[in-house]
């Protein structure tokens, strides 16, 4: 098992960056590809950024292309999403997740999920 926990989120105007945290334990991190989720209110959960196990190769939808990176610290456990250039859109809950499979930019691979951070992009 994984338990994987969010923090970072909050209220933050146009324009503005904010850089969310997810910590994993349970298991040895290293293996595992994590990735970023968002769901707004009456839609999908979708996947906005993964990353391989070791960092090498990413992923983003590409509505957050050129505005959010997503990196890890094997070393702490960590997966990291910045957030730059926020837009009214990009409101949504976010969601940390794992997944033991290699394909870090199939959303369905994902099976280990925090319980999201709310992000909150005022116009």
């Amino acid at each position: 098992q994984v338990q994987v926990v969010e923090s970072g989120g909050g209220l933050v105007q146009a324009g503005g960056s904010l850089r969310l945290s997810c910590e994993a334990s349970g298991r040895t991190f290293s293996p595992l590809s994590m990735g970023w989720f968002r769901q707004a209110p009456g839609k999908d959960r979708d996947l906005v950024a993964g990353i391989s196990w070791d960092g090498h190769s990413t992923y983003y939808a590409d509505s957050v292309k050129g505005r959010f990176t997503i990196s890890r610290d094997n070393a702490k456990d960590m997966v990291f999403l910045q957030m730059n250039s926020l837009k009214p859109e990009d409101t949504a809950v976010y969601f940390c997740a794992a997944t033991s499979s290699i394909n870090y930019n199939v959303a369905v691979e994902y099976n280990y999920w925090g319980q999201g951070t709310q992000v909150t992009v005022s116009s």
